[in-house]
């Protein structure tokens, strides 16, 4: 990607974004490390961390087709877990020694059961997600998380201890402190970091052991708090969605003078807006409650919009965000209410609203160019 940065740090976070394989995953593997793969934000990546393992955010990067997974799935499933399917087929993640899905959508309820049917990854599991934020949920996933941490220690021989989970949650919570400081960058009216390039620090991020990520963010904060900040733009633009793993799609908007400040995206502020409690009795009760209860929630979740509305309305505030883009992928049902919903809201507040279907593998890119430059054009911008 074409960046103005001038950062070591932050050019090994844009060649960890481009690829599946990094020179991170390779050097922890030669050590003897192990890796899972995980799909979804709200897998516990701290037990993992606890156990151990490397967690690997799952991507379908450079993928160019779907010819092996299309005998897997249909032409109206979502076509991230396509690509992601047939990356797997093909080899690209043989260096998985495990896979955690979780029930997040269907779609993905779809990945695990092809998975485990057709690959000979050591350790498979899925997760069981629900599908509302309350108490009595919170005790559901607790109890997920402890199932989840004994099967890890059976089956990689190793103990997930009290003190190793409260390790990792201090060890994550820095990330969380680092990626927020990283966006208060983006606060000001000249901003050090575009949205193209944080979106690759954030994609990074789930791709690289903690405490590597956190030294080389660390890095970057400093080479940036030198930057003269970005001057040329349009508008200040804010992205809602799901599933953004490609820094090109928010390159493409940029460039017609759109500069995304902030988002809602579960690559995004989703992962990292509040902490989990490092000071809880339980750790497992911790991590539960943050993921189910605390942390901002995505449309899987029922009867939370109002939530997640006033969220958006904070940001929006916080980041003084002059339009809002929807990003969704199609077929995915959750985010076309949630879309509605959200243009109901904006159009309350005053603020301007697109919606952008997309498949997970960037396409139509002139179309995408025009959309962004009739938006601005509405906004009088």
């Amino acid at each position: 990607m074409e960046t103005t940065i001038t950062s070591t740090a932050f050019a090994e976070f844009a060649a960890t974004a481009e690829a599946i394989m990094n020179p991170a995953i390779e050097e922890w593997r030669n050590n003897g490390g192990k890796v899972v793969g995980y799909f979804c934000s709200h897998v516990p990546t701290e037990v993992l961390t606890a156990a151990g393992l490397l967690p690997f955010r799952m991507r379908g990067t450079g993928s160019t087709g779907t010819e092996l997974s299309d005998a897997f799935y249909s032409s109206i499933n979502c076509s991230f877990p396509r690509h992601t399917f047939n990356q797997a087929l093909k080899g690209e993640y043989d260096f998985l020694d495990g896979l955690l899905c979780i029930s997040s959508c269907d779609h993905i309820r779809r990945v695990y059961d092809n998975w485990k049917q057709n690959l000979n990854t050591p350790f498979v599991k899925i997760m069981s997600l629900p599908k509302k934020v309350g108490d009595p949920q919170v005790e559901w996933y607790r109890e997920e998380i402890n199932l989840l941490r004994g099967e890890l220690e059976q089956h990689f021989g190793v103990q997930i201890t009290d003190e190793r989970l409260r390790a990792a949650i201090k060890l994550h919570n820095e990330t969380r402190r680092l990626q927020r400081q990283l966006y208060d960058l983006r606060k000001g009216k000249h901003p050090a970091i575009t949205g193209a390039e944080t979106l690759a620090v954030m994609v990074a991020g789930s791709a690289m052991p903690a405490e590597r990520y956190n030294a080389l963010l660390r890095s970057l904060l400093d080479d940036l708090s030198r930057s003269n900040g970005t001057r040329e733009y349009r508008a200040r633009l804010m992205i809602v969605g799901s599933e953004l793993d490609d820094p090109e799609y928010v390159e493409i908007i940029e460039e017609q003078g759109g500069l995304v400040v902030t988002d809602s995206i579960c690559y995004g502020t989703r992962t990292m807006w509040v902490d989990v409690d490092e000071q809880a009795a339980d750790p497992v009760e911790a991590l539960a409650r943050y993921y189910i209860q605390e942390r901002p929630s995505c449309p899987r979740m029922n009867g939370d919009q109002p939530r997640r509305a006033q969220f958006l309305r904070n940001l929006i505030d916080t980041f003084q965000v002059d339009g809002v883009i929807g990003e969704r992928m199609l077929f995915c049902d959750f985010w076309c209410t949630e879309h509605y919903m959200n243009r109901l809201d904006f159009k309350e507040v005053g603020i301007p609203f697109i919606q952008l279907d997309r498949e997970y593998i960037l396409s139509g890119k002139g179309q995408l160019r025009t959309r962004i430059q009739a938006f601005l054009e509405t906004m009088g911008k």
